[in-house]
């Protein structure tokens, strides 16, 4: 894990700028990011106003149509594209032999809360009304995310609770960040390798400007007083990260609940570590894990 930190030192940088950020990350991505499996049918498209990048396994269709999952990238809310985490997306289509489908969701600060939420839905909702022209099983359709990406996850299904609108039959929370108030994990990794307290200080107020909107669940789900009937969830957290309690608190709340969640400690890992993909023998572990759950509620046939 120490080598893997260390890959990412050349591409820090001081330039606050929205522009300048996302430029460092896009090099950062290029050069680290792990290659895509052979094999995928990986099209750019667009669907209800998102670009969206889709990715079909190189096997036959299920009988009852592909199962799908849409993946939301993350970067804090201001960073990352189609190709920030496309070697992931392609890993998780290949090795579940699932549709995956990515969203480019907008960015703040330019776009704060709730544009990239309202992006997310209207492409779930699209997914869900078989507007992509591929044929789906409609009782397989999940959701999944990383940090912000986790975060949007989670609020799309309390956003479609609130609407009384079918469920994923499953959501997937990589190291999410989900709290509206500070918790010990933020002080006691203040200064965790790729992702510190301040960073995690300045997302908030980049998606967040308005500090009153972060009592509303869709923002930050940990602000929802009741967690009753939202999807089974495996919720992934690093042990070096501000998030950790995020996570772990939202997997506590979602079991107290009478939830389905299995939760895993990211023991010895990182915040952002998804980027480690075949090189970091931890983060094998943990997508194999993840892989195996997401398998289970998906390939059913």
């Amino acid at each position: 894990m120490q080598a893997f930190v260390a890959e990412h030192h050349p591409f820090a940088l001081a330039n606050p700028s929205p522009a300048a950020q996302r430029l460092a990350y896009a090099r950062l991505c290029s050069a680290l990011n792990p290659p895509r499996p052979p094999g995928l049918e990986v099209v750019d498209l667009s669907l209800a106003g998102v670009a969206v990048r889709r990715y079909l396994p190189a096997e036959p269709m299920p009988t009852a149509g592909w199962p799908a999952l849409l993946y939301l990238h993350g970067g804090g809310w201001t960073l990352g594209n189609l190709d920030s985490h496309d070697f992931f997306c392609a890993h998780l289509a290949a090795r579940l032999g699932v549709m995956v489908l990515a969203a480019d969701y907008r960015l703040a600060p330019e776009h704060p809360f709730p544009a990239a939420l309202e992006d997310c839905l209207s492409v779930w909702q699209a997914l869900r009304t078989d507007r992509l022209g591929v044929p789906l099983n409609p009782l397989a359709l999940a959701v999944a995310g990383d940090s912000a990406g986790g975060n949007l996850a989670a609020a799309l299904c309390l956003a479609l609770r609130r609407g009384a609108r079918p469920q994923p039959c499953a959501q997937a929370l990589i190291y999410p960040a989900l709290s509206p108030v500070p918790l010990p994990s933020h002080q006691q990794h203040a200064d965790a390798p790729l992702l510190s307290r301040a960073d995690l200080q300045g997302c908030l107020e980049a998606y967040l400007p308005d500090p009153l909107m972060r009592a509303e669940p869709l923002a930050l789900p940990l602000a929802a007083d009741d967690l009753h009937g939202l999807p089974p969830a495996f919720v992934a957290v690093a042990e070096f990260d501000p998030l950790s309690d995020d996570g772990r608190l939202y997997a506590e709340r979602l079991t107290a609940a009478g939830g389905t969640v299995l939760f895993d400690p990211g023991a010895g890992l990182v915040h952002g570590c998804l980027r480690g993909l075949g090189r970091v023998a931890e983060v094998d572990a943990l997508v194999e894990r993840l892989c195996g759950w997401l398998a289970r509620l998906l390939r059913r046939d």
